[in-house]
């Protein structure tokens, strides 16, 4: 769990036995579950998805209830007809409802952004280097995202990237909080604020994050959140127990929220955003135009939201998250930590697989996303043939997050791992697979993919035989004879051929 001692302010409905049966509902009511696809050997099966960490599947349910909201479909900017009356309402209430679900007080604004987290730390890293340009450094972990680094290295200066706890068997754990306080002394003159994410997307390791608002706030520095990760599996609060602790940035991805197609959310002081130009500009965020100037207006969010907003992906993150927080994401997080406990411990029974990170949940917090590499096959083998031969879907690489995963791998890369003799190549190219749990696995699933892996593990020449390294630097390797190409999957034009057929 987060270090929140509030939720959310979206009141959960019914007893907890009730809102057991709620989620155990909403928990089949995702697309693509039934999906299936060929195997290597020949047969046919239904995929296992455990790449939520990357994207979840979508809630249907979510899908359900904004299909009947686009009946009344118009843009919004308007009032004076029904729909464009009915669509602003609801896009007004889209961001109420972004804002309950992560305990946001009152002058917290929230902004929908178009690309994820990625586009929300990016305008985030613009506007508080602007408020604060003599204030150009900014410190994070070694645990984070590229998109929780790159856009503080571009827009606001220098980062400083502080170390990871060892738990008592050696495992990289959460932020070292005693490096991150001797950081913030060191460089409180300079320092803008502290990036951090609340839970890592290689290890699952979940950060104190009101622990760092605090520290943050006392050199006078401001506290970044990347809740990508976290924002669908733990409750969080802005607010903590206090305002020392309070967040002063969070930000959220649709599409790791069982909402593909939905943008990015940031959450934010609305005081961050006070006297600076918008950093996009155009219709919908003004109160005056003519040749020679213009005006902007000071209203929040709208100043902030240039252009048409994306109504379908914003109203089906919100009937998400009122889901999520109907139901309780109390519910939600203690049912995922029963699970990843039960897949810690079922992968570990693997014989020669490697867990990364600390992976007792006794010792240390975590959501469900294990990493790992097996002894004997590249990980690009491994998630190769876990598709091919068993129908599990995981990810593999460096997950955007290449210094972490070099890391805990002990490779260097750069001109230090050419020096050490561990530079990348076709087939040397350090990685791990991940696996990655959302609402809708269940224990068959993490049974399946042991099994799996259980037989790659007795048989690793065979199936190093079947494969070859694609040989383009990315560590994947693919099948020797096997091939399901996309096309053969979905056509986007036999798709509208055979509907215009079906009109015929």
């Amino acid at each position: 769990m987060l270090d929140s001692a509030r939720t959310s302010q979206i009141v959960p409905r019914g007893s907890r036995t009730e809102r057991r049966s709620q989620l155990d509902a909403l928990s089949r009511a995702f697309t693509g579950l039934d999906t299936e696809y060929p195997l290597a050997e020949g047969a046919t099966t239904p995929r296992i998805y455990l790449d939520s960490a990357a994207s979840t599947l979508r809630c249907r349910a979510a899908d359900d209830i904004v299909r009947r909201a686009l009946r009344h479909y118009a843009n919004t900017h308007s009032t004076l007809h029904t729909g464009a009356r009915t669509m602003t309402h609801l896009y007004e209430q889209a961001h109420e409802i972004v804002g309950r679900f992560v305990d946001a007080p009152d002058d917290y604004t929230t902004v929908f952004v178009g690309s994820g987290v990625t586009g929300g730390l990016n305008r985030m890293a613009r506007v508080l280097a602007e408020r604060r340009p003599e204030r150009d450094l900014v410190i994070t972990t070694l645990m984070e995202h590229h998109a929780n680094d790159l856009p503080h290295r571009k827009h606001v200066g220098e980062v400083v990237h502080v170390p990871l706890e060892s738990d008592p068997d050696g495992e990289a754990g959460r932020v070292d909080t005693g490096a991150l306080r001797a950081a913030i002394e060191e460089h409180a003159d300079r320092l803008n604020y502290v990036a951090i994410t609340a839970a890592s997307n290689v290890t699952g390791i979940v950060n104190p994050v009101h622990e760092v608002a605090r520290h943050a706030h006392e050199a006078g520095a401001l506290c970044v959140v990347d809740a990508a990760q976290s924002a669908a599996h733990v409750p969080i609060s802005v607010q903590g127990r206090d305002e020392a602790e309070a967040l002063d940035v969070v930000c959220m991805s649709g599409h790791k929220i069982y909402a593909p197609g939905s943008p990015g959310v940031i959450v934010a002081r609305e005081a961050l955003f006070d006297g600076l130009e918008p950093q996009v500009v155009g219709g919908g965020i003004v109160e005056r135009v003519e040749t020679g100037q213009y005006q902007i207006t000071d209203a929040l969010p709208e100043r902030e939201e240039a252009g048409t907003p994306n109504l379908p992906g914003a109203l089906r993150l919100a009937a998400t998250l009122q889901l999520l927080g109907r139901i309780g994401m109390d519910l939600v997080a203690a049912d995922e930590r029963e699970l990843t406990q039960y897949a810690l411990e079922r992968f570990a029974s693997v014989e020669g697989l490697s867990i990364y990170g600390s992976h007792r949940l006794e010792v240390a917090d975590r959501i469900g996303v294990v990493a790992f590499n097996l002894a004997d096959l590249p990980h690009g083998l491994v998630a190769a043939a876990l598709n091919d031969y068993f129908g599990v879907a995981v990810r593999n690489e460096c997950f955007c997050a290449q210094p972490f995963v070099r890391e805990l791998l002990g490779r260097t890369g750069g001109a230090e791992g050419a020096a050490n003799g561990t530079e990348c190549g076709p087939e040397t190219q350090p990685g791990m697979v991940r696996a990655s749990l959302g609402l809708y696995n269940t224990e068959t699933d993490i049974d399946a993919a042991v099994e799996a892996l259980s037989d790659l593990a007795a048989r690793p020449d065979w199936y190093r035989a079947q494969y070859r390294p694609r040989g383009n630097g990315s560590g994947d390797w693919v099948h020797r004879s096997f091939e399901h190409p996309p096309e053969e999957v979905f056509s986007m034009e036999d798709e509208v051929d055979a509907w215009l057929r079906a009109a015929d």
